[in-house]
């Protein structure tokens, strides 16, 4: 039995979630431990996917449903975390804002989605990924 289509996608979350943590740490020099989550460079998300999408690509070839489909995924993804996830930040923000003087209220995380270049940083990653996955575990 073939786990690869498994593998990849699990092995790139994995991946990739280390490396956010040590550029968001290098970023506020310090350890990073409140921002792990969603947000931030690369995108875990589109890593995930893309990595999926290459490997389907390298696999089975542009040309089959599977890539096609794929390829789909991928761009709802993206498109999510780029502009609906933001969205739901910047309203987490004003509720902060809103409720400063609320006793009880919890602050709502504020850093929910991904700009364009985290977007683009978890394309190349998810890329390098499904190559690296292809060339290690199917040639």
């Amino acid at each position: 039995m073939d786990f690869t289509y498994l593998i990849t996608p699990f092995l790139t979350w994995l991946v990739v979630g280390p490396i956010k943590f040590l550029i968001n740490s290098a970023r506020q020099r310090r350890w990073a431990f409140n921002l792990v989550g969603n947000g931030g460079f690369p995108s875990n998300h589109s890593s995930v996917v893309t990595s999926m999408a290459t490997l389907i690509a390298l696999r089975e070839g542009m040309g089959h449903p599977a890539f096609g489909v794929a390829v789909t995924l991928a761009f709802i993804v993206m498109i999510d975390a780029n502009s609906l996830r933001q969205h739901v930040g910047r309203q987490a923000a004003a509720i902060n804002r809103l409720a400063l003087d609320v006793k009880g209220h919890h602050i709502l995380r504020e850093r929910m989605g991904h700009t364009l270049v985290e977007i683009c940083g978890g394309i190349a990653t998810g890329i390098g990924m499904g190559f690296l996955v292809y060339h290690l575990f199917v040639v």
